[in-house]
């Protein structure tokens, strides 16, 4: 099949300046791979889109079996999420339906930069005082913080966007602990591998940055909030299965956690990147997080640079290529 015949389905697209509609244009233009594109998430209702597509490509949302069922009655091939994350996906359905799935990939520097953003935020309560300031409040009481070069930082996640973390972190000065399955030589140079339990009980400040699956579906709850220092800060920019809501909303009302920096939460699905100004919302945990002044909570944004969001569609049009071309596909994934 030739390149001007390729076409891909984009679903929750966006159209704002320099957003993702904007380089999809322009990469359609330089790779000759043609595209329809809706602004609504996939849904049986909409799935017809995709009828003479050989891809479909959307952000995580819901992807049940039976609308995969329907795109591979269309005649899609790949399921191409525009996420490094694809738990959203069924890989097990996925191939039994002869349906090939891919992630994309892009600069780490944007989410880890944002990570340590969130924790500079946290430790100098910078969303209380931003707050007070609104309010013409200039006094100094209660706004005292922290400075992080005299704390110890833990990174659970030594990938590219770990690693960048610990890499950019080290010119802080602060001590720095890692912990993951496979340690790579990058993050040893400027921290010291542990396990988990001893991360968790040493740290100051602790960043998320590994991939949500079954094995560490609420890496922090309960019991491993009950090792962590009193006063600790957690950051979240990966995946917000990775944490037990409500045990974190009871472990900052005890006193436990000092402040949280969360980009993701759990059941995003409906949530973001919707304006739900004015709407009545059945989200009780959110909305008792939004209540605490100290904590951050930002709609799913660490990615969001001009640079990550060319680089995320870019990864589109370069997965269908590779797969059309029968050429090994690095950001293939497969069900295990």
């Amino acid at each position: 099949m030739e390149n001007n015949k390729l076409k891909i389905c984009f679903y929750a697209l966006r159209d704002f300046d320099y957003d993702e509609l904007y380089f999809t244009k322009e990469l359609s233009k330089e790779t000759g791979i043609d595209y329809v594109w809706s602004p609504d998430y996939p849904d049986m209702n909409n799935a017809d889109l995709a009828k003479g597509c050989v891809a479909v490509s959307f952000p995580p949302c819901a992807c049940p079996r039976e609308l995969m069922e329907k795109f591979r009655s269309l005649g899609v091939k790949y399921i191409c999420c525009r996420s490094i994350g694809y738990d959203h996906v069924n890989l097990n359905d996925a191939k039994e339906l002869g349906l090939r799935v891919s992630n994309v990939g892009y600069t780490p520097n944007g989410v880890a930069n944002y990570a340590i953003m969130l924790m500079l935020m946290c430790l100098r309560r910078m969303g209380h005082i931003l707050k007070r300031v609104e309010l013409q409040d200039y006094s100094l009481k209660a706004k005292i913080g922290r400075d992080i070069s005299n704390c110890t930082v833990g990174v659970i996640g030594t990938g590219r966007i770990g690693t960048t973390v610990l890499q950019h972190l080290s010119g802080f000065g602060c001590r720095l602990l890692a912990y993951d399955l496979y340690q790579n030589d990058a993050a040893k140079k400027v921290a010291e591998y542990v396990d988990l339990d001893t991360l968790l009980k040493e740290a100051d400040v602790i960043t998320l940055h590994v991939n949500a699956n079954e094995s560490n579906y609420h890496i922090i709850c309960k019991d491993s909030l009950a090792k962590m220092k009193d006063g600790v800060v957690i950051v979240n920019t990966a995946r917000g299965k990775l944490i037990d809501d409500r045990a974190l909303i009871d472990a900052i009302e005890s006193g436990k956690v000092g402040a949280a920096g969360l980009d993701v939460v759990e059941n995003e699905d409906g949530l973001y990147y919707y304006n739900h100004m004015g709407d009545v919302m059945n989200r009780e945990d959110l909305a008792i997080l939004r209540s605490f002044p100290n904590v951050i909570i930002s709609p799913h944004t660490a990615f969001y640079t001009r640079q990550d969001v060319r680089e995320m569609v870019e990864g589109i049009f370069t997965a269908v290529q590779l797969f059309e071309e029968g050429k090994e596909n690095p950001h293939e994934v497969r069900a295990k």
